[in-house]
């Protein structure tokens, strides 16, 4: 696999290149844009996403230093962990392990991100740059498309409820063992909450959890899902599924600044993102947007309209002062 740095360099030089094609300058957010219904967070709030922004970022840690809790620093930002399980090859499956955080009484599944998640994007932005227009015929050929879950992971789930079919297809490869794990650990501390958490592809398998995981677990379980760097995921019916907290889930997305990926694939291929996002301003400020896709300037639709006003930097962070990746 390419190394994230290696990957960033290209999207750096071809982002370079569909700028230079444009002359467009980079969207900046106005501080004094419309703040009605979009309240800024306050600083206990944002503090108190700082244990999930370290297990998201430990997921990228192999397996084998997952199982034992020895990740580095971003493990030792939540010492009282105990792992249940690991597993993933970095591969064909995204590391994933499952545990539980007796500070915060939660069962805590966590999937890595991968440099796949910027292939993806890659390919969104060559399509840009060499067709030199937005148009929903410059992106036919790009093998990704919505498609219903499988009915056997989710049972019971309307066929109009559709995700992106490569996050589908990674989320199965390991959801029968992440599910034996959460039950296994969920057993073992009941009344304890569920909670899964990821970064980027991370995220997407992550919510895609938040979504199988309570039609397996013991009904009333409570789940919450914390997402970064969040692609879209699937149709409008999902995400009004996802954002009926009646289905066991409560969502939160944060998104850094001008990330690219949060608005890729487009609203114009049929995703639509839950509510719940978070959204970092440059000033550090952190604004909860209201809705799906929420168009002000002080959330990412309005922030980033185009990958053109996007800087692929601000994918990794730092939220709250933190990167991510296994450190």
């Amino acid at each position: 696999m390419a190394s994230l740095s290696a990957t960033l360099v290209v999207l750096a030089l071809v982002l370079s290149s569909i700028s230079s094609v444009y002359a467009s300058p980079f969207r900046v957010v106005r501080e004094s844009a419309k703040r009605d219904d979009i309240p800024t967070l306050t600083d206990s709030q944002v503090a108190a996403f700082r244990p999930y922004t370290y297990f998201a970022s430990a997921a990228y840690c192999t397996p084998n230093t997952t199982i034992n809790w020895t990740c580095g620093s971003h493990c030792e930002e939540n010492s009282g962990f105990m792992p249940t399980a690991s597993g993933g090859d970095g591969n064909e499956t995204q590391y994933w392990y499952v545990g539980y955080d007796p500070t915060l009484d939660t069962v805590l599944v966590a999937h890595q991100g991968t440099a796949s998640m910027y292939v993806f994007f890659l390919k969104y932005a060559i399509h840009l740059s060499l067709s030199y227009k937005f148009s929903i015929a410059d992106f036919i050929d790009v093998d990704f498309f919505l498609e219903s879950l499988d009915p056997v992971l989710f049972p019971g789930i309307s066929p109009s409820i559709k995700a992106h079919n490569g996050f589908a297809g990674a989320h199965a490869r390991a959801a029968r063992a992440v599910l034996a794990a959460a039950a296994q650990t969920l057993a073992a501390h009941a009344g304890a909450s569920v909670t899964t958490v990821g970064h980027s592809l991370g995220a997407a398998l992550a919510l895609l959890d938040a979504v199988f995981l309570p039609l397996h677990l013991p009904p009333g379980t409570a789940l919450r899902f914390v997402g970064y760097g969040l692609p879209r995921v699937g149709n409008a019916a999902f995400a009004d599924y996802v954002g009926a907290r009646a289905h066991g889930a409560d969502v939160t997305h944060v998104n850094n600044r001008r990330d690219p990926v949060p608005i890729v694939p487009g609203r114009a291929l049929g995703f639509r993102h839950p509510a719940g996002e978070v959204h970092i301003q440059a000033s550090g400020a952190w604004d909860a947007c209201p809705g799906r896709d929420d168009p002000s300037e002080l959330c990412i639709v309005g922030d980033v309209p185009t990958l053109l006003s996007s800087d692929v930097s601000d994918h990794t962070g730092p939220y709250d002062g933190i990167l991510m990746g296994c450190t």
